[in-house]
């Protein structure tokens, strides 16, 4: 069977199931939105004389040493995701869930907000990395609130007024409510458990542009995997989530541009 009949196939089925849809999203459903992918040239920031890698600068302890330099990354990286437009394959998971309602989840590790503003709901979106419109102190004594977006982004540092509104209530910093790469799943923040859940109930998971770098997607696909329900994977090139599918019973591979592929797929669900 060729690889596009086997996809149309499990695709058909699973709508047809009574489990739920899940689709799980990474950095290629906003790389046709002109959204650069995190370990891309963009990650890196010269602080002092340094150059960092975003696996150095996205972490508690850089956040402890000089915060209000990550800040300013980060305000830039707000700026730049407000900046974007939803493209295609937003739309098209947004249409999904107009489909299926309730039966529908979206599971996404994206941070750029650009699924909510296509149309997905939060009730049924599952923000396992957080979100870069959102802050929370970093004492705990608050819960995630929305970023304001009127704090300035000039990638040149914080002004003392602007330092001053990154302070909380309490006197410790904000910080962006996002998860960090020396920091752990858990549900209160990154919905650990209902992701999890979601995949024990899935008739299909549609795995779409994340490459299984980080820990929780990889739970998901494996989770799916072992318990026979179908995995279909779309991803740009080849990756250890396709070479996995490939050999499942019950998984199909859409290799190809998100833009064009997962409306495709949608359709075939019946979107």
């Amino acid at each position: 069977m060729a690889p596009d009949d086997r996809a149309a196939d499990l695709l058909r089925a699973a709508a047809a199931a009574a489990g739920r849809i899940v689709v799980l999203t990474g950095a290629g459903v906003s790389a046709p939105s002109g959204i650069p992918t995190f370990r891309g040239a963009d990650g890196f920031w010269t602080i002092g004389s340094r150059n960092y890698r975003p696996e150095e600068l996205a972490t508690a302890a850089a956040f402890a040493e000089f915060p209000d330099e990550l800040w300013a990354w980060y305000l830039q990286r707000a700026a730049a995701c407000r900046a974007a437009q939803p493209n295609a394959a937003h739309q098209a998971i947004a249409a999904l869930e107009r489909a299926f309602g309730d039966r529908f989840v979206l599971v996404t590790q994206n941070i750029d907000g650009l699924h909510q503003r296509a149309g997905s709901s939060p009730a049924r979106t599952l923000e396992i990395h957080g979100s870069l419109h959102r802050w929370r102190c970093s004492d705990g004594c608050s819960p995630p609130e929305p970023l304001p977006a009127d704090l300035p982004a000039d990638g040149d540092g914080l002004a003392p007024a602007t330092a001053a509104r990154l302070r909380c209530r309490c006197g410790a910093w904000r910080r962006p409510h996002v998860l960090w790469f020396d920091e752990f799943y858990d549900e209160a923040n990154y919905r650990f458990d209902s992701a999890l859940a979601a995949v024990d109930a899935a008739a299909l998971l549609l795995v779409i542009g994340t490459t299984g770098a980080t820990n929780l997607p990889n739970h998901m696909v494996e989770r799916a995997a072992g318990r026979g329900v179908a995995v279909v994977v779309q991803n740009l090139e080849p990756s250890r989530f396709t070479a996995l599918a490939e050999r499942l019973p019950r998984g199909a591979v859409a290799l190809g541009d998100a833009a064009v592929e997962v409306p495709r797929l949608a359709a075939l669900l019946g979107a």
